[in-house]
């Protein structure tokens, strides 16, 4: 594929029957290790699961006690001691 003065590149027929990609979808070039990854933007699915996730973390709001933890304390006794830090 050639890239054009404006910066556009045609998507192979195959790859846009393999992916549903019609006039108007929406893609995202994401950059991975090895050069560049085309993906199919999905708005509708994306918007859901993110108003899913909002739903989930206005339930569990306020469900967790921690006994009067600071966060601190409480990071603390998840993960244990930290032993990078100077002991002081």
């Amino acid at each position: 594929m050639r890239v054009t003065e404006k910066g556009q590149v045609t998507i192979p027929k195959e790859i846009r029957d393999r992916l549903g990609i019609v006039p108007g979808s929406e893609v995202e070039f994401v950059p991975s290790r090895d050069g560049a990854l085309l993906v199919r933007v999905d708005r509708a699915k994306t918007e859901d699961a993110i108003r899913s996730f909002e739903d989930w973390a206005e339930r569990v709001c306020g469900t967790l006690d921690l006994g009067g933890m600071t966060t601190d304390e409480y990071m603390e006794w998840l993960r244990g001691p930290r032993d990078d830090l100077d002991p002081r």
